[in-house]
């Protein structure tokens, strides 16, 4: 029994010392740490509204379930924890998962911004210049406007609440903790990978989707996945395109061919209508020069009409091709979009896809029988169109002109203004004097309504014959004398006397306008409308008539000779 005792006592001598070990080494588990330190412990029980944790000292630490937020944990579970407090009076170990969260994220963040690593967060609200993101664990960013998006933000309720990736540009924690956001930079970073996977991936004549992101005047931008192609308005149909907006609708998703592809430039081409044939394959299967077909005006300009004859094929009837007559100077004149003409082909080019064609060749040429509708002789009464320094246009019909010349005005008046007696608007007796259909002229007279009077007169006269006319003019050189027809006559200075001892231009002093004369035809050229006029050849052969019948008088009654006669005429000259 003695022995038995000692043995009892002895033995709890002996737990007393292993108890007082594993204290010892718990403690010195615990002599590297300092409160605040991040460990590591183990979920060792799940109670109530806690968790415990076993952090390798005598006592667990406890936490709130609430710390933990929508992780639930397992025991068996790793968990890191800040240790707050090694022991209080009660012999409780005090850590934290929520700060050791926070000093684990807030250490990822400085690393993120040492090594320029983007981080993800969610765009809060929006502030005075930018937004407030929020980061986690508490922690809030700036983000400025000019560096939220790659695009010019129309609203700001357009980023609110949206997750994404930023980069850090500022991380201050001395006094206050500052962190300013930059999403842009990562947008673009993010895209120029994209973009570089795609002309990595893709090749000509594959097919892609995308969104249609916006419109501009010459096609629509589509979205690839962070990054535009362009849809150019004539790669959506082999037909004209007048507005991209009938053909995809914005935020449509559509299937695209890919035409074009620039690597360097950052450009790519797609295509709606690379999806079908190009009509031009087929083009002259259906067309041939001389064909006339029907079309529908798309597109007018300066120089003519551009007339779809089906989707993708579309010519362009010059403005010289619209009218054989008429003259047209504006297209819309003559035809507006939508109007379905027709047409003849002229010609074409299937490598270049043009195609010339004419309008009036559809129609009659009117010169063809312009010799049948206004044969020469044929008199008309028309308006003056246009007068000019050498004569008139008269407009025979719209489009067809005849021209009257300045000297087919009259016969025998010599008109050097046309101006002076034709005025535009006025209508006008003319005859057709020449046509010529190849040229495309037609001459005009009004001379010729009457007979040329200088073919009269030649008939009625010859020279030698007496006319009777009066003084129209008188000049330097002569005086003009108007016969018959309205002829003017020259009568030369020296022809207006037969008065040896008269001066010529003593004798012109004696001739007036409207002045009666008598005169002597002495030259006569009706080709040449030349009519020359004598009064001293008058007067001489008047004199010579005279002595011959006063010498046949005198003959009869004898002894009378011509001598007599002479000096008798000088005798009465010097008393008058």
């Amino acid at each position: 029994m003695d022995n038995k005792e000692v043995e009892m006592d002895a033995a709890p001598t002996a737990r007393d010392e292993y108890q007082t070990q594993l204290q010892e080494q718990y403690l010195k588990s615990f002599e590297g740490l300092e409160e605040g330190d991040l460990i590591e412990g183990k979920v060792v029980q799940l109670a109530g509204d806690f968790v415990f944790i076993d952090v390798g000292y005598k006592s667990e630490g406890k936490i709130a379930f609430l710390e933990f937020g929508a992780e639930i944990p397992q025991v068996g579970d790793t968990v890191k924890v800040i240790l707050i407090k090694k022991e209080t009076k009660s012999g409780e170990v005090i850590v934290s998962k929520k700060r050791a969260d926070e000093k684990v994220f807030w250490k990822s963040i400085a690393v993120a911004f040492k090594d320029h690593q983007p981080i993800e967060a969610k765009i809060d609200k929006e502030v005075k210049g930018g937004f407030e993101v929020d980061l986690g664990h508490g922690l809030k960013g700036f983000l400025p406007s000019s560096k939220a998006d790659i695009q010019r933000i129309e609203s700001g309720e357009e980023l609110v609440g949206l997750k994404s990736f930023f980069y850090l540009e500022r991380l201050y924690s001395e006094k206050k903790i500052n962190i300013i956001l930059n999403r842009r930079k990562w947008l673009e970073e993010d895209i120029d990978k994209r973009r570089e996977e795609f002309f990595q991936s893709v090749q000509i004549g594959d097919t892609v989707k995308g969104l249609v992101k916006s419109f501009t005047s010459f096609g629509a931008f589509i979205d690839l996945g962070g990054f535009d192609g362009l849809l150019h308005i004539n790669d959506m149909s082999w037909g004209h395109v007048t507005r991209p907006k009938d053909y995809v609708r914005k935020s449509q998703e559509i299937e695209l061919k890919v035409i074009r592809l620039e690597p360097e430039e950052k450009r790519i081409n797609l295509s709606l209508k690379h999806f079908s044939q190009d009509p031009w394959f087929t083009f002259e299967e259906k067309y041939h020069v001389n064909d006339v077909v029907k079309g529908k005006v798309t597109k007018l300009t300066d120089y003519g009409a551009f007339i779809e004859l089906e989707e993708g094929i579309e010519g362009l009837a010059h403005i010289s091709e619209f009218s054989w007559v008429k003259k047209v100077h504006k297209p819309e004149d003559m035809l507006k979009p939508g109007d379905v003409v027709d047409c003849m082909i002229l010609g074409y080019d299937i490598q270049a896809g043009k195609v010339s064609l004419g309008l009036k060749q559809v129609q009659e040429n009117p010169w063809d029988s312009i010799n049948e509708h206004y044969p020469v002789g044929m008199r008309l009464s028309r308006k003056i169109v246009k007068v000019t320094n050498a004569g008139a246009f008269i407009e025979l019909e719209e489009g067809i002109d005849g021209f009257l010349h300045v000297d087919d005005l009259s016969w025998t008046s010599r008109v050097k203004n046309p101006s002076s007696v034709l005025h535009e608007g006025e209508e006008i007796e003319v005859v057709v004097i020449d046509s010529n259909p190849e040229e495309r002229n037609i001459r005009l007279s009004v001379k010729q309504l009457s007979e040329d009077p200088w073919r009269s007169f030649s008939k009625a006269f010859r020279l030698g014959s007496i006319v009777d006319g009066t003084v129209s003019n008188v000049t330097d050189f002569g005086v003009f004398v108007k016969v018959q027809g309205d002829i003017d006559g020259l009568v030369k200075k020296q022809d207006l006397s037969s008065d040896r001892e008269e001066s010529w231009d003593d004798a012109l002093k004696k001739y007036t306008p409207g002045m009666p004369v008598k005169a002597v035809v002495v030259d006569l050229n009706p080709e040449r409308q030349k009519l020359g006029l004598s009064i001293r050849d008058l007067v001489q052969r008047q004199q010579r008539e005279e002595i011959s019948k006063f010498i046949q008088n005198e003959e009869a009654d004898g002894g009378f000779t011509i001598g007599d006669l002479l000096k008798e005429r000088d005798t009465t000259k010097k008393n008058s």
